[in-house]
Parts: structure tokens; sequence; C-alpha cells
């Protein structure tokens, strides 16, 4: 077996020799930190977690999508973002768990097929990283129109 591709359970993604789906996004991670590359950062987080919902409550899922959305096609930044849902993410007054757990995940209505995932970003290297992650996002929002989950 050695050698072998296998897939992510939730988005597809390659996985070679036992790795898991986190390391590819650990990797990508740990390019915007030694490269600096920090002005996807959003998206990249939110591509990854949108792929593997389960990782958001059914609470939180929606509201990851529509920031997406607002990302992708309405051009919010990261700083009008923050402002937007700050009330709404404070612990203090939120009423409702932003992660998903075992017992309690987000999950699709339908089955998603994705045209790009993490494992397609971390193959197109640190050269375009800003580029691979537009389009991945990009791609998120397209997959979830095509399956009739947005």
């Amino acid at each position: 077996m050695s050698g072998q591709t296998e897939r992510c359970a939730e988005c597809g993604a390659a996985l070679k020799n036992g790795g898991a789906c986190i390391d590819h996004f650990h990797l990508i991670l740990g390019w915007e930190l030694t490269e600096q590359l920090y002005d996807v950062h959003h998206l990249a987080v939110l591509s990854y977690f949108l792929q593997h919902p389960a990782l958001y409550s059914p609470e939180g899922l929606p509201s990851a999508i529509g920031q997406l959305v607002d990302f992708v096609e309405h051009g919010v930044t990261p700083q009008q973002m923050r402002q937007r849902i700050a009330a709404a993410v404070d612990s203090g007054t939120r009423s409702y768990r932003i992660a998903g757990t075992p017992a309690h995940h987000g999950a699709y209505a339908h089955v998603v097929t994705w045209q790009v995932r993490v494992d397609d970003v971390v193959r197109a290297g640190v050269e375009r990283y800003y580029a691979s992650v537009q389009r991945w996002a990009a791609s998120i929002l397209d997959s979830l129109r095509q399956s009739g989950n947005l």
C-alpha cells in the first residue's frame, strides 16, 4: 500500500502515505506565516472548513457560507467582516457554538462534488498561493450552488 493515494472522506483531497487532509491545511498555514501571505487567510480558512462541514456546528455552517458569499461575490474585506460579525460571534452574547462536536456538527443537505480542494492549492505551490486560494474559494461557491446547498 505504500505510495498509494487515498482520499479525504469529507472533501476528496488526495492523501498519500497515510497522511491526513489537515496536513495540507497546516502546510498552507505555514506558507502564510513564513512567506507573510496573509491577504487570503480568511478565504483559506473558510474554504478548508466549508469543505469539512463537521468542523462547524449546524448553526455555524450557514453563517460561514454567508461570509464566503460576501467575500467572493461582494468584495467584503476581512476588516469589514470582523465589524459585521463582531456581536454575532461574541461568546458573551452568542447562543450557539460555532465549532462542531462529534455529536452536534454541520452537514450539507445534498452531496457536494468539490472542484478544487486544499491538495490542489498545495500542488500549485506557494508561488501561486493567492490565485489558488481565490480560485478555491470561488469554486466552493460554485459547487455549493450546483449541489443545491446554496
